[in-house]
């Protein structure tokens, strides 16, 4: 289990490095998460291991929350004076979303040569 636990941390890790060594505008731990992917993509399956792990991280994901709130709290006059643009933001992001998803079913759906009807 303690394997595993490292493993995600290293390729997180690795992410912060690539990120940090190419400059690309994406967080870390999002590139750490596409090389562990890529890693059990090439394996064919998730170790139960790996699934314990990852279930236990899970189960506890409200607490990874916490920072994120605290500085919200932290920043609120900062977000206040900057409200519009966060809100146009996040309505950009999330119809931007909506799109690519239902782009993504799309296309998925012609690919497995689905029809739509059930």
């Amino acid at each position: 289990m303690l394997f595993y636990l490292t493993l995600i941390l290293s390729c997180q890790l690795l992410g912060e490095l690539f990120v940090a060594a190419t400059g690309l505008p994406v967080p870390g731990p999002v590139v750490g998460m596409l090389i562990l992917f890529a890693g059990l993509t090439i394996r064919g399956n998730v170790p139960d291991g790996l699934a314990m792990v990852a279930d236990a991280l899970l189960s506890h994901l409200s607490l990874l929350f916490v920072p994120a709130g605290v500085g919200v709290i932290v920043h609120f006059a900062l977000i206040g004076t900057e409200a519009v643009p966060i809100s146009v933001a996040l309505v950009a992001s999330t119809l931007l979303t909506i799109a690519v998803t239902a782009a993504a079913m799309v296309l998925f759906t012609r690919m497995r040569g689905d029809d739509g009807s059930q």
